[in-house]
């Protein structure tokens, strides 16, 4: 990788033997976030971008010790916009003197390329569901994930324990963890991510040109036209990448919302009052019984899961739990001394053990659970 070393006090000589060691690439709003929250948990944070000045506004900021590179790196984030992170996690893990056991992730709304093109067991795709009004490292907070979504996207050659060591980072800093397949995260992020910032921006826009002929009508912009629209009010330089780099799937959501508002004009021009009252009723249930923070249960408990030592176990069982809906609180990998066998261990809602337990020996494996006691 490209990037100089930060001053002498920065050398790894100046950092204490025990400090847990990261580093970032791209050190705007998520990348800044990551370090600024790794420093306040006591980590060395590295980093560079393709603008030394956002690097070093970023050091001046306290989300990095040094600016650089670091081959010491447990783990390596990739925050630069979608279509430069295969080429930059490649980098990475072709950096000479990386440890073996190094993982790098990214932080991209899209996973399917991303994930395709960087095909090495220590390489976990990542997507923090986190943002902020504010860009760049002048927006970074390093509570930004907190109580926020992160969801990993672990495929048949994925590492277990790039897996396990991310995935104990990731709740670190704050975040839930869900795990899902590639493709089932570009699915659902076009339905609830990338649709909603398309929207919104076309419903800001139109505001802005009836605007240039009433200009009373953005005064009368209430809180839930400023709610609705909140999000056009982001960063728009990467999301022409997001929507290239997820057409299909931001498409196909696109042809359902227009259907569905083809739909809602049909029962307006037709002033169909029980069938408006109908599609509202319906949309304001929905919206009531969405899911807050789920934050941790009053009970844990332990599925253990005997597994063979082979590519594909992690991504097979962590995305089943993500289907269900199921928060793993804790996951661990404890390997065989003997034999190719090891235990996945997951703490779970107490409510959910039950049911993970059950799909699971329906795949064919045999697990055990158990209640855990608090201290």
């Amino acid at each position: 990788m490209n990037g100089e070393q930060g001053s002498e006090s920065d050398s790894p000589e100046a950092v204490p033997v025990r400090a847990r060691r990261a580093a970032v690439v791209g050190t705007g709003l998520i990348g800044g976030s990551i370090g600024m929250a790794l420093r306040a948990r006591g980590w060395h944070v590295t980093g560079r971008d393709a603008n030394p000045e956002s690097a070093e506004r970023a050091l001046q900021a306290g989300a990095l010790d040094a600016i650089g590179c670091d081959p010491d790196a447990e783990v390596t984030f990739v925050a630069t916009p979608v279509g430069a992170v295969a080429a930059e996690a490649r980098s990475v893990l072709d950096q000479a003197g990386l440890a073996a056991d190094a993982v790098v992730t990214d932080v991209a709304g899209v996973k399917v390329p991303v994930v395709a093109q960087v095909d090495d067991p220590r390489f976990v795709g990542g997507h923090p569901m986190a943002g902020s009004e504010q860009t760049g490292i002048d927006g970074a907070d390093a509570e930004l994930f907190s109580g926020a979504t992160w969801v990993l996207t672990p495929v048949a050659g994925t590492d277990p324990d790039a897996y396990a060591l991310l995935r104990s980072v990731v709740a670190m800093v704050g975040a839930e963890v869900v795990a899902l397949s590639p493709g089932q995260h570009d699915a659902l992020v076009a339905v609830v991510s990338h649709v909603p910032h398309l929207a919104a921006a076309t419903l800001m826009n139109l505001a802005e040109r009836v605007s240039t002929e009433h200009a009373a009508l953005l005064r009368l912009a209430a809180g839930g036209f400023r709610d609705m629209t909140r999000v056009a009010a982001g960063e728009p330089s990467i999301w022409p990448d997001v929507c290239i780099a997820n057409s299909a799937a931001i498409v196909a959501t696109l042809d359902a919302l227009v259907a569905d508002l083809e739909e809602v004009r049909s029962r307006v021009a037709r002033q169909d009052r029980a069938g408006l009252f109908a599609m509202l009723g319906q949309a304001a249930s929905a919206r009531r019984v969405l899911p807050a923070s789920a934050g941790t249960p009053d009970e844990l408990a332990e599925v253990r899961v005997p597994v063979p030592d082979r590519p594909g176990v992690i991504a097979e069982i962590t995305t089943m739990a993500g289907d269900m809906g199921v928060n793993i609180f804790d996951l661990e990998i404890a390997h065989s001394v003997e034999g190719d066998r090891g235990v996945m261990v997951l703490v779970v809602d107490s409510r959910d053990a039950e049911s993970l337990h059950d799909a699971l020996a329906a795949r064919g494996f045999r697990p055990t659970a158990g209640f855990l006691e608090r201290p």
